[in-house]
């Protein structure tokens, strides 16, 4: 889908968005206090403070993916999900969307859309970390669905899950 590379680089991204000066101390102050171990709360308090942020959201996502608390990081994925589906007018379940969402889309969302499907990887990425196949194989195959070209990435992550699900199912059968 040459969409997916058909963007206008000097759109607004997402990290563009200023947050107010507080919020962006506090993200300052996390990733300055984060070799001390003492990141979470400045990052929770720039959350309470602007919690639709993607940049307070991605910095959350990735001080718990890098203390390995999975379960934080796809809650806070999610959360990202739900407000980008919205800036660009996408259905809330990631399963509704089809290729004409992508093709029909004005090109100044083609940015959106992107970060849209990078987001839902991450989902099935983590979803797979946590042992749910079943849902990250339907994310993936998903995301191979509207991007046959495989611009995002998702198929070699299918060709994981799928295997572990296969790994699975010959575990199960030799009892």
């Amino acid at each position: 889908m040459d969409l997916l590379l058909d963007f206008d680089p000097t759109a607004e991204l997402y990290f563009q968005k200023e947050d107010s000066v507080e919020v962006q101390q506090l993200i300052q102050q996390a990733g300055s206090s984060y070799a001390d171990g003492d990141a979470e709360l400045p990052l929770l308090k720039a959350f309470f403070h602007a919690p639709d942020s993607l940049n307070v959201l991605v910095a959350l996502n990735r001080f718990y993916y890098y203390q390995h608390r999975l379960s934080e990081a796809l809650l806070t994925s999610e959360k990202a999900l739900k407000i980008i589906a919205s800036n660009i007018d996408f259905p809330t379940d990631w399963q509704q969307i089809d290729g004409d969402a992508i093709t029909s889309a004005p090109k100044d969302q083609l940015t959106w859309i992107r970060l849209y499907l990078f987001t839902l990887k991450s989902i099935g990425f983590l979803k797979m970390r946590l042992h749910d196949l079943d849902t990250s194989k339907q994310i993936f195959e998903k995301l191979n669905g509207l991007d046959q070209e495989n611009r995002i990435g998702a198929s070699g992550l299918l060709d994981i899950v799928n295997r572990k699900i296969n790994e699975n199912n010959n575990i199960y059968n030799l009892g």
